[in-house]
């Protein structure tokens, strides 16, 4: 088993441009320090519409959050899109993108600014959020409906945010494909860290 926290971005800002900036190795560095503070085995990286990696302490899955027409969807996996338009693409077209590149495709905090969850999307999973405590009970639900499994991913922009939720994966491997197989299995559990002292760590 390895916890790994599926959503997380190397930039420490909001906002859309795309590509990589000069921030992105010491923000990638500052998040691989807060997941093993808080004993992350790994992190997916997964910045807005562009994939980033770099060699750090911490094992990575390669990954994106791609700003779809209809909301976010997150991409894990060995083989994600380095770069989206964004909106772009439908969830059903990112989603299908995933799939042909043997990645898995989750729905990202579907009740904050999100209609993808009506789409008519094949998804692996279902996102409980870290910035959206909120949301669980409707994210279960909503997970419960689509017949998918949770996973939880922090959507940290701060190394302060890393696995305030993240995901128990089940895989014999830590590997870029063994997470997103083990993703699309549903060998996954989401674990959310919720409480006064996690949201002040």
């Amino acid at each position: 088993m390895y916890a790994v926290d599926l959503h997380t971005h190397s930039r420490f800002f909001h906002g859309w441009n795309g590509r990589p900036t000069r921030f992105d190795p010491m923000g990638l560095r500052l998040l691989a320090l807060g997941a093993r503070l808080r004993d992350l085995d790994g992190i997916a990286v997964t910045n807005h519409d562009y994939a980033y990696s770099a060699e750090v302490d911490l094992p990575t899955v390669p990954g994106i959050e791609v700003s779809t027409t209809e909301g976010h969807v997150v991409v894990v996996g060995e083989d994600p899109p380095t770069r989206t338009a964004l909106q772009g693409y439908t969830p059903e077209e990112t989603v299908e993108y995933a799939h042909d590149h043997d990645c898995a495709a989750i729905l990202a905090h579907p009740f904050r600014n999100s209609g993808a969850r009506e789409a008519n999307a094949d998804f692996d999973a279902v996102e409980v959020n870290g910035k959206n405590p909120e949301h669980v009970e409707r994210t279960k639900e909503l997970a419960r409906d689509l017949d998918l499994p949770l996973v939880g991913g922090s959507d940290a922009h701060y190394p302060v945010e890393v696995g305030r939720a993240f995901t128990r994966i089940d895989a014999e491997e830590f590997t870029p494909a063994a997470v997103a197989d083990a993703i699309r299995d549903g060998r996954v559990t989401a674990m959310m860290k919720f409480g006064p002292v996690d949201r002040l760590l």
